[in-house]
């Protein structure tokens, strides 16, 4: 996890080298704990799937400006429907920790995603497909479990994006071509860089 990731103008998060974006999604509510300074916030705003990251760009930003979870360090996730309320994703994230840092001092966030506008028959299917491929390539690879986020970069989402089901009520936006084809703007680690 980290906070305010690199966006472009336009809000969509820098990809990474090999990060392929599967989805947008608008009109969704974000909640998430634990974020420094400000402790539990919600807002509303957009959030984008690719195989390596699920990252929220907040439409008002007033506690931070967007939230990236890496896919490896999602666990507990959960979809809910309930009767009297609108559908959601709720789970835990692990931070993403610097190399000189201690784990220690950095605490997991539980956070939520509730589908205000419109279905979410497309976006869950795909979350949830992703997930389980990221780490199904993680047990493959033998790597030890949040060693590296960008691992995930191996999955295959052509596949998965010519078999979704597009559900007509849900806003979701899937990509079949990458949104930003024009930039060659790449980031290579989510470990800032010295200058």
């Amino acid at each position: 996890m980290a906070v305010n990731p690199q966006l472009f103008a336009n809000g969509m998060p820098i990809p990474f080298l090999n990060e392929l974006f599967v989805l947008s999604r608008h009109g969704v509510e974000f909640e998430v704990d634990k974020i420094p300074g400000v402790g539990k916030t919600r807002t509303r705003g957009t959030i984008y799937l690719s195989n390596i990251r699920m990252v929220f760009v907040a439409k008002m930003p007033v506690d931070f400006i967007a939230f990236d979870m890496p896919l490896l360090f999602v666990s507990d996730e959960k979809f809910k429907q309930p009767v009297f309320h609108c559908n959601n994703i709720s789970g835990l994230v692990d931070p993403v920790v610097p190399d000189n840092e201690n784990r220690a001092l950095y605490s997991t966030h539980s956070f939520k995603i509730l589908f205000k506008d419109g279905g979410c028959g497309t976006f869950v299917p795909l979350f949830f497909n992703l997930i389980a491929s990221v780490r199904r390539a993680q047990q493959q690879s033998g790597a030890e479990p949040r060693a590296d986020p960008l691992q995930a970069a191996q999955t295959p989402v052509d596949e998965m994006i010519r078999h979704a089901y597009v559900d007509p009520n849900d806003p979701t936006k899937i990509f079949l071509q990458q949104p930003t084809p024009e930039s060659q703007l790449r980031r290579r680690s989510y470990q800032s860089q010295p200058a």
